[in-house]
Formats: structure tokens, sequence, C-alpha cells
């Protein structure tokens, strides 16, 4: 285990972020940022019957051009809790551990919340406690631009930076009779259709 990395806030980040949570025991997740749209701060992406599928939760608009992360707040637009929790539903419902979960995500879809920082970490958390991973969490207060370990920007939705440490280890996918294997999907994708046995492909996923 490695000591340090920086990660920015996600939203059910995919398996790549929680390799990182995995590989390094200090991890430091950047509040102090301004804001980037489009990326998996407010964004995962799940398997559904039709292929790979975003889900996106709506933010409200800040008042002005620059917003720390920390400060965005969630929108009500949309009832977008009921359509990702439909969305979540619909894709795993036959998955191996969904039923054994549901009761531990359902009420993140079911209760109101202002920021979205605070979503994001309070299923993080829940996500850790599933996987079994204890890695030491710190909160920046200033942002620094150049760090050890910095994955705030590498994991992204599109063009993501290169990372050599990363090398998913396919596991079973609902569908991937029709689609193969998917990698770096939402960590829920693993989850779900792994159980406990998720830590094991993180561990494996991680190359030094």
């Amino acid at each position: 285990m490695q000591d340090v990395a920086y990660l920015s806030s996600a939203y059910l980040g995919p398996v790549q972020y929680y390799c990182k949570l995995y590989g390094f025991e200090n991890i430091y997740i950047e509040t102090a940022e301004n804001y980037l749209k489009q990326t998996y701060r407010n964004r995962c992406t799940i398997a559904g019957a039709n292929g790979p599928l975003s889900l996106s939760i709506p933010i409200e608009k800040p008042d002005t051009l620059k917003c720390l992360t920390r400060d965005i707040r969630i929108s009500d637009h949309g009832n977008w809790q009921h359509l990702h929790w439909n969305a979540l539903s619909s894709a795993y419902n036959t998955s191996p551990y969904f039923e054994y979960y549901t009761d531990d995500f359902i009420v993140f879809y079911e209760k109101r919340y202002d920021f979205l920082f605070d979503f994001n970490e309070q299923l993080r958390e829940l996500v850790c406690e599933l996987v079994d991973l204890h890695p030491i969490v710190h909160y920046t207060t200033d942002y620094l631009s150049e760090v050890a370990n910095d994955f705030r920007e590498a994991i992204r939705p599109k063009h993501p930076i290169e990372d050599t440490t990363f090398h998913p280890t396919p596991y079973y996918q609902i569908f991937s009779s029709r689609y193969g294997f998917i990698p770096n999907l939402s960590i829920v994708d693993l989850l779900f259709n792994t159980g406990p046995e998720g830590s094991l492909i993180l561990r494996d996923s991680i190359r030094v």
C-alpha cells in the first residue's frame, strides 16, 4: 500500500477510483477546487440492458462563474432520485447481490440532500464499508496545483489520462453475453455483481 493520493469528489465513482481508495493509505479528497462540469463529480456510468448508461445529478447553477466543489447544491429538477433508482433497479435487479444491498442504497434516493459533496461522500463511506476498504480520508482546505499521485483530473468519463497502475480485471456482469465485459463502470456494477469479492477485483486491478 502506498502513502498518499489525491482524488476529486465522485458520484458512485468508477472502479478505477476505488482502486485508489484500496491502494493508498491516505486519501485527500479535493473540496477547494472550482467545480468542473461533465465529470464523475455528478455522474456515474452503469451497465443497462442497452449498454453503458450515464446517470447525472442535476445541480443548481452557481451565482458566479467559479464555485467551489464543496458549495455546489443539488437541484430537485426532474425528479432525478426517482429516475436514478429506477435505472439502478432495472439494470441490476437480477444481479447476484442487488437485493442484498438494496436497503443500504435506497435511502440515498428517498432523502433530500442539499450539497453534492455531502451526498457523494456519504455514498463513498457506505461503499467503502461494504467492500471493506479503510483508507484514512482527509479533505483539502486549500487548492494545490501540484501534488503527489494526483488523480483529481486523471479519472474522468471523457479523455481520461493514462493510468499505468490500473488494469481492470474482468468480473461477471449481467449483460456480458450481449456486450462483453465493460471495464471501469461505477463501483455499484462491481458491488451488485460480485458482492464481498469486489475487494479482490480491486486488488487484482492494481499494478505497481
